[in-house]
């Protein structure tokens, strides 16, 4: 099967590219930039074209043959790739149905993570203790990983793992074997319009399940890893791991977890005393400055300093009153505006000063922009002993990379 996925490399596409190629099919590709995932894609010898997606290069592969496009949601309906591969006539999908088409075809057994919060971490904790115990399982992940491909399959698996994401409602295509669900809350206004709406989707996520995993026989202080939140993402990964092989020993699989290296952009550590973590929500965010003080701790740091970046201004409108004791116990945090993706038009831009005025330790923020100035002020408290954490689910990960990442 030929297969061409616009928005390629990043984290949503690029991992179901891979285990795609892997499985025996022919994958190309297009993105607007070089995503995350770009380089696995490339030392896969993927066929990709990088840059203004006019639909020229879609156009060569259509004359070689194209069966199925595949696009992310974030690409608009007058897209030009879209529009031409519907012209032709050719089967063109969003990523849930052909990953949901995959895992009949190759007749896997799905564990896929939900939730809220902690999907990633706990897909990653899962990836990470099967490829230890040799478990034949292929994988998507949505995020690099330090220690494997971020999507994998190898024709003697039988297991899927699968971060199942509820935006744009991806996860009811799906039927799993297992379905771990870590955190529901409420997220995704622009998706879901009330709260209730957005719980009914995790009950029929979890009634199409044939096994659903929401606690664990694991106890939270089995593992030593840093952060309450984390070691409760450890107890359920341990509890999936179970499921697929009861054989193994419980102590084996805590001694693994408790290995657990991270992964890309879940307070990833980039550099001596600083960090970077995909928190835009309040309760990720409380549960990234638990595991953030934890690790001050063992790393004999003064304390903890948080640089904030919110994400989507429609998101700002239904969290803002959670934000109040969300930063507690952090020493001093650096607040930037909202980065603006998917907006209501009617819905007037709330300014950092807005969204911070019902904090409880309001006196500890300075709103600032990404520039020199930023850059010296952290430098300045990481040089005093201080863990720095940048929080964001937009572009300013790439900019603190460029300015501390360690070579």
């Amino acid at each position: 099967m030929n297969v061409y996925i616009s928005g390629i490399s990043g984290t949503g596409m690029g991992p179901l590219a891979l285990m795609a190629k892997q499985a025996g099919m022919n994958v190309s590709g297009s993105d607007l930039s070089e995503g995350a995932v770009y380089g696995e894609l490339k030392n896969a010898g993927i066929d990709m074209e990088i840059g203004v997606q006019d639909g020229k290069f879609l156009k060569k592969k259509l004359e070689q043959g194209v069966d199925w496009f595949v696009y992310t949601s974030a690409l608009p309906e007058g897209h030009d790739e879209l529009i031409l591969a519907k012209d032709a006539g050719i089967k063109c999908t969003k990523r849930d149905d052909f990953t949901a088409y995959l895992v009949d075809e190759l007749g896997l057994k799905m564990v896929a993570v939900a939730g809220t919060h902690g999907k990633t971490t706990t897909t990653a904790m899962i990836i990470w203790v099967a490829l230890k115990l040799r478990l034949p399982v292929a994988y998507i992940v949505g995020t690099t990983l330090g220690f494997a491909p971020s999507g994998a399959y190898h024709s003697e698996d039988k297991f899927f793992v699968y971060e199942a994401d509820e935006y744009d409602r991806n996860f009811l295509k799906y039927y799993p074997w297992i379905a771990v669900v870590t955190t529901v809350s409420y997220d995704h206004p622009d998706i879901y319009p009330t709260k209730s709406k957005y719980v009914e989707a995790f009950e029929q996520f979890e009634k199409q399940s044939e096994t659903v995993i929401e606690s664990s026989s694991f106890d939270k202080d089995d593992f030593k890893l840093a952060g309450e939140v984390r070691r409760g993402d450890a107890a359920l990964a341990a509890e999936a791991i179970l499921k697929m092989n009861p054989e193994l020993q419980r102590g084996k699989v805590i001694e693994i977890l408790n290995e657990f290296p991270g992964v890309g952009r879940r307070f990833e550590r980039i550099a001596d005393g600083v960090y970077t973590d995909y928190a835009h929500h309040p309760e990720e965010i409380a549960a990234t400055i638990d595991v953030a003080k934890d690790e001050a701790k063992k790393r004999n740091k003064k304390g903890v300093v948080v640089v904030y970046q919110p994400h989507q201004n429609t998101r700002q409108y239904e969290v803002r009153e959670g934000y109040r004791n969300v930063f507690e116990g952090v020493d001093k945090i650096f607040w930037l505006p909202t980065y603006l993706t998917r907006e209501d038009p009617n819905l007037p831009i709330l300014t950092p000063e807005e969204l911070i005025t019902g904090l409880n330790n309001k006196e500890l923020v300075e709103v600032v922009n990404l520039g020199d100035n930023l850059v010296e002020k952290v430098k300045q408290h990481v040089g005093t002993g201080y863990l720095v954490i940048l929080m964001t689910a937009g572009p300013a990960d790439g900019w603190w990379r460029e300015h501390f990442a360690s070579d």
